[in-house]
C-alpha cells in the first residue's frame, strides 16, 4: 500500500509498505481525511523530537514512521474477537498510545501516561496511508450527520474541549485566548458551546484575527498595537478575565496572561513551548492566581465533541481552509502551512474521501 513516511528533517517519502494485518482487539481502517497538525510541521522542520529515534517503549518503533494523527476513516476489516464494530462503520480515531500500567494510567489519566505516544507520531502506522490497524479502544463512531471530513477535526477540537473542561471555567466567565491558530479556534468553539460571556482573543495576524471574529470571538486584540492587560481589565470591570488559555507559547504572551487574569484567576497552558520561559512567582502569589498545564484529551472528550457537533453546539466546518490529495502533502500541505500559515486554520488531506 502507499503511505507518506517521515524519515527525518525535511524528509517525507511516498512509499510502498506492507498492508498491516488485523489481530485480536483490532480493526483495519481505510483513512478518509487527515488533518496536518503543527506537531507534524515541527517534526518536519526540526527533525525527530516526538517521533522516536530509539525504540519507543510501547510501540518499539523508530523513524521512519507514517505521519497522520488527526483522522477519520471507514472500517475495512475487524479482528476475530471484535463484536462491537463492523466493516463499513465510520469512525474517528483517538490516537493516544498508553501503557495502561503506570501511575497515571492506573488513575485513568491515559493522556499523562509516563510512556505515552501517538498513532501517526510514535508508531502503529498513521492516517496518511491507504490502511491502518488500530485497537478498538481508539475508535469513536461518527453519527450520520457528522461527515468524515468533520471527523478529521475531532482530534484538535478535543484538545480545546479538554482544556476548557478541566480548567476552572464556568458558564458566564470572561476569558482570554492567546493565539488564533487551530488550537486557539478549538478553544474558542468549546467556550462558545459552554457559554462564555466574553471571549477575548489576542492575535497578531490580521487574517487570524478575522478567523477569530468569524468563529465568534467577542473582542480581538492585536498585542502589537494594544495593551492586552489594560484592554482585558477595561472589558471586565477592572478585574481582569477569569481564565486565560495560552495557545501561543511565547514569553510576551505569558507575561500579559498573568497580569490579565483577575485575583484567583487561572492561566491554562496548552501550548508546546520551544524555549524555556520564566515566571515571577510573586505575580501569582500576591493575587492568588493559578497556573496549570493541560495535555491533549482524556477519556470521554472525543465523544463529547462528537455529540456537540451532532446537536449543533459546535460548528467547525469553516476551520477547513484547504483540501489536498495524499500525493500533495509536502508541496501543497506542509509548505503551504510553513510559508502561508496565517491564511489557514486546518489543511485536510483526502486519502480515501467519503
Amino acid at each position: 500500500m502507499k503511505a507518506l513516511r517521515f524519515h527525518g528533517k525535511n524528509d517525507l517519502r511516498y512509499e510502498d509498505i506492507p498492508i498491516p494485518k488485523v489481530g485480536k482487539g483490532q480493526v483495519k481502517i481505510r483513512p478518509s481525511w487527515v488533518g496536518i497538525c503543527g506537531t507534524d510541521l515541527h517534526e518536519y522542520m526540526g527533525g525527530p523530537n516526538l517521533c522516536p529515534t530509539t525504540p519507543h517503549p510501547i510501540t518499539k518503533e523508530t523513524v521512519p514512521l507514517t505521519f497522520g494523527h488527526e483522522f477519520s476513516g471507514i472500517i475495512d476489516e475487524v479482528g476475530p474477537d471484535v463484536t462491537n464494530y463492523n466493516k463499513g462503520d465510520r469512525v474517528a480515531v483517538q490516537p493516544i498510545i498508553y501503557d495502561g500500567t503506570c501511575g497515571a494510567c492506573l488513575e485513568g489519566l491515559h493522556n499523562c501516561c509516563w510512556s505515552n505516544g501517538f498513532v501517526g507520531l510514535s508508531g502503529w502506522g498513521g492516517g496518511l496511508a491507504e490502511y491502518i490497524v488500530v485497537p478498538t479502544t481508539t475508535l469513536y463512531r461518527l453519527p450520520d450527520n457528522v461527515p468524515l471530513e468533520i471527523g478529521a477535526l475531532i482530534e484538535p477540537l478535543a484538545v480545546g474541549w479538554h482544556a476548557v473542561k478541566i480548567s476552572p471555567f464556568r458558564e458566564g466567565d470572561a476569558v482570554l485566548i492567546l493565539g488564533g491558530g487551530p488550537i486557539g479556534i478549538s478553544v474558542l468553539l468549546a467556550l462558545k458551546a459552554r457559554g462564555a460571556s466574553k471571549i477575548i482573543v489576542s492575535e497578531i495576524s490580521k487574517k487570524r484575527q478575522e478567523f477569530a471574529k468569524n468563529f465568534g470571538a467577542h473582542y480581538v486584540i492585536d498585542p502589537t498595537k494594544e495593551d492586552v492587560v489594560k484592554r482585558c481589565r477595561d472589558l471586565c470591570d477592572q478585574q481582569g478575565v477569569h481564565v486565560v488559555y495560552d495557545c501561543a507559547g511565547v514569553q510576551a504572551g505569558l507575561d500579559s496572561a498573568i497580569h490579565a487574569v483577575r485575583a484567583r484567576g487561572t492561566v491554562v497552558n496548552i501550548a508546546i513551548w520551544e524555549k524555556a520561559c520564566s515566571i515571577v512567582p510573586n505575580d501569582l502569589t500576591f493575587k492568588e492566581r493559578k497556573y496549570m498545564g493541560v495535555a491533549t484529551y482524556s477519556v470521554g472528550d472525543f465523544q463529547e465533541v462528537i455529540d456537540a457537533i451532532s446537536v449543533g453546539e459546535m460548528k467547525p466546518r469553516d476551520m477547513i481552509t484547504l483540501k489536498i490529495k495524499l500525493t500533495e502533502v509536502e508541496e501543497k500541505g506542509f509548505k503551504t502551512l510553513i510559508n502561508d500559515k496565517d491564511n489557514h486554520v486546518k489543511v485536510l488531506v483526502e486519502v480515501g474521501g467519503g
